[in-house]
């Protein structure tokens, strides 16, 4: 039976978390579960479901939400490391909590327009993140960043672990935003300042969130400096800790993709700011499965992958480049690519049928996952934890038109002087 916060779709189509393809009406409850109605049922709303398709909805697993301030292409063309060092991070020294607020706003707002209610981000003045998507109805694993560079909200990476340490204790298993420890990587954290993060982790039961392995200079800086490579020197210094994410995880080896098995790492593919980036490669996937690596896709930031937080778009180019890369067409159909997008996700999301991307339905009336996958979807409503975040195409949590506006003029400041 349902319950006084259930919400019933009629005749429409849903699929479950096996993916098995359920036609009629059905409850969505608040405890992100579902099941079939009989029409008798207590429900909040009844919706009417015949142009809509219900999946569970997308993970974003390696972000920085608030770089939605720097998807002005203004460093298009650059390689990585003069992108980071000439481009962001001269930038990102100017960052304040209002900009990241700001910036932090378009991303959930974005999210929710899309289809995603997760993001596992990494980026300054972390609790403002948090606020946002907490206020947004979103959830979060919200890493405070660690580095042993400066840092514009810190000054140093002992400052930045003392302020995760309490963001840390707060941490609830009832919130919908948790939050981690960010490493950047191996080359902006020294072996101390990743031990200390590791021990933070352990000691407060949180995440810890790192690049790994991204380029090959990185990779190849790594063994010259300590006879390693990344994962290896990381399983050497007992950084790793169960739950670890490995964002990128391009350029290593079948041993040390064993390890992330044996440490029980997610590893997130990021295929568009790799390619965006020419970093020569991305994770490949087979060897990851083989070994049983837990596999997510992340969009990286808005500078960095092609501008944006669409989800749908990332698991596209995630199960072509794989195809492409091994020469096999077999390699990630559109159900697989679907289930690694949303995998884990308590929250459901209806797409429009009536979107022409998603016709024809099929004779069988089986392409909505394909469609989705290859053609992209309009997002109708978005329900997290029992709450409408989205409701017939308008986003109810957040005022979009408001931050389009903050968004612009923040802009127009953030970059005053930079060509």
């Amino acid at each position: 039976m349902g319950d006084d916060t259930s919400v019933r779709y009629t005749n429409t189509v849903l699929y479950d978390d096996h993916f098995n393809k359920v036609v009629g009406d059905v409850l969505l409850h608040s405890d992100g579960s579902w099941s079939n109605s009989n029409g008798d049922e207590d429900v909040i709303e009844e919706i009417d479901g015949s142009n809509r398709v219900i999946t569970r909805s997308l993970q974003n697993w390696h972000t920085h939400l608030a770089m939605q301030l720097n998807a002005r292409d203004f460093s298009d063309g650059y390689p990585l490391h003069r992108w980071l060092n000439e481009a962001i991070f001269p930038t990102e020294a100017r960052i304040t909590p209002d900009y990241v607020r700001i910036g932090t706003s378009a991303a959930a707002a974005e999210m929710i327009r899309t289809g995603s209610t997760f993001a596992a981000d990494m980026y300054f003045f972390p609790a403002v993140t948090g606020e946002v998507l907490t206020n947004a109805g979103l959830r979060g694993l919200i890493g405070g960043p660690v580095s042993d560079a400066a840092l514009p909200s810190h000054d140093d990476a002992e400052s930045a672990l003392a302020e995760l340490d309490q963001l840390l204790s707060k941490n609830s298993d009832d919130d919908l935003v948790q939050y981690a420890i960010a490493t950047h990587s191996v080359y902006l954290c020294s072996q101390e300042t990743l031990q200390q993060a590791s021990d933070l982790a352990q000691r407060r039961n949180g995440r810890l969130h790192i690049h790994v392995s991204e380029t090959r200079k990185e990779v190849a800086d790594c063994k010259d400096a300590n006879g390693l490579y990344p994962v290896e020197y990381l399983d050497s210094i007992d950084f790793i800790q169960p739950g670890t994410i490995f964002a990128h995880a391009s350029w290593v080896k079948k041993n040390e993709i064993r390890m992330m098995a044996e440490h029980d790492v997610t590893a997130v593919h990021c295929p568009s700011s790799n390619m965006k980036l020419a970093c020569g490669g991305t994770l490949s996937f087979p060897p990851y499965r083989d070994a049983g690596v837990d596999v997510r896709i992340g969009t990286d930031g808005a500078a960095s992958s092609g501008n944006g937080l669409n989800l749908l778009h990332e698991a596209r180019l995630a199960s072509l480049v794989q195809r492409h890369d091994h020469w096999d067409s077999t390699l990630l159909p559109a159900q697989d690519i679907f289930k690694i997008a949303t995998k884990g996700s308590q929250d459901w999301v209806a797409w429009n049928l009536d979107d022409i991307r998603m016709r024809p339905l099929g004779r069988s009336n089986n392409r909505h996952l394909a469609n989705l996958i290859y053609n992209g979807g309009d997002c109708l409503d978005v329900w997290a934890n029992g709450q409408a975040l989205r409701m017939n195409g308008e986003t109810l949590t957040l005022n979009e038109s408001k931050i389009i506006n903050e968004l612009d003029e923040a802009v127009y400041s953030y970059y005053d002087g930079v060509e």
